[in-house]
């Protein structure tokens, strides 16, 4: 039987899916992504969202004035797609270095997506010049038709868009952003090689269970929603494996109490905090830990086209005690795993 692994070391890790807000908020959590990522893939859901290069610039100040001092953290932002989104802004706010990537969201599919795309079709020009310039292409992958169960829309999207996406795009990057099925894992395993997927610490934790039995638990309430414990293993097994094709991204989403623990609770889970902790974790217990520099650290920069990070974390089995509750912009915020001592912690 091999020896224990007591602590395993890695290139500094990036975040390539994450919400920091805006105002007050994001200038209050900020510090924990900072604290354990070299870059962040930021989402651009905003009111009135980021749609243009300029309001993405001034985006990106407005998070590197809140990185705390002596943390070296780079955002790396996104463009908001809309039915009458500029190709020309889109395609030069990319090569100017301003935008990695945009971010398609169908109308009405979760937090922020009002002003989405509504029809993917209107959008095929942009597609096009994004594919041409090179410029991958985030999706959150849900249907958002009424007729379609909640716990389908993802399996649906597959099905109607995605399969359709990637053939009439072959060079385009797509990341199928947050996956919470097994069609989707398989989905992307059969893909090609331009075809990826992020995976968040939560979908790897919980399946639906954890919203609903024994109450309505509304902090493990996130879009798209936890599923069956058959996709949840079937994500735990991608994200172990080793494969190329999953890499970590949170989805981490700040929302206050109060936001949440209402009669229409917002979405989101916040697992900046603790994310790293959490990620590995799982690959203890999957018994993967030789895989963990991939997923966290190699994976998405191979994607991207980007370096992998200078510098090293380390991260030792112990106690990494996570409190109810974070204090952030006058109000609380519950986190992922929020009461539960996880067995890792950074060093």
């Amino acid at each position: 039987m091999p020896a224990q692994v007591n602590s395993v070391t890695i290139p500094r890790p990036d975040d390539w899916h994450l919400h920091f807000r805006d105002g007050q908020v994001m200038e209050s959590v900020v510090r924990y992504t900072a604290r354990q990522f070299a870059r962040a893939i930021v989402m651009p859901n905003l009111s009135p969202p980021v749609t243009t290069a300029a309001a993405a610039d001034s985006y990106r100040q407005r998070i590197l004035a809140a990185v705390p001092k002596g943390e070296q953290f780079t955002p790396l932002m996104t463009a908001y797609l809309t039915d009458n989104s500029d190709a020309e802004d889109l395609v030069s706010g990319h090569a100017d270095g301003i935008f990695t990537a945009a971010k398609l969201y169908p109308a009405g599919a979760t937090t922020g997506s009002a002003d989405g795309v509504t029809d993917i079709g209107k959008i095929y020009p942009l597609l096009e010049a994004m594919q041409k310039a090179g410029m991958p292409l985030c999706i959150h992958g849900e249907v958002t038709d009424d007729d379609v169960d909640i716990f389908d829309r993802e399996a649906v999207f597959i099905e109607r868009t995605m399969s359709k996406l990637v053939s009439d795009f072959p060079a385009l990057k797509i990341i199928f952003e947050h996956i919470t099925t097994d069609d989707a894992v398989q989905f992307v395993l059969g893909g090609p090689e331009t075809l990826a997927a992020t995976v968040t610490p939560q979908h790897l934790h919980i399946n639906r269970n954890a919203m609903l039995v024994g109450g309505i638990r509304p902090h493990a309430y996130c879009l798209p929603v936890a599923k069956r414990e058959k996709h949840r293993l079937a994500l735990r097994k991608a994200a172990t494996s080793g494969s190329p094709k999953f890499f970590l991204g949170t989805d981490s989403a700040p929302h206050e109490r109060g936001a949440k623990e209402s009669s229409c609770g917002c979405a989101g889970i916040f697992g900046a905090p603790f994310a790293l902790e959490s990620y590995i974790t799982v690959f203890d217990e999957e018994d993967a830990l030789e895989n963990f520099e991939g997923f966290a650290a190699r994976h998405g920069p191979a994607f991207y086209g980007l370096p992998v990070n200078a510098g090293s974390i380390t991260l030792k089995r112990g106690k990494a005690v996570v409190p109810g509750a974070i204090q952030a912009a006058g109000s609380e915020i519950v986190p992922f795993h929020a009461g539960e001592t996880l067995g890792w912690e950074l060093a």
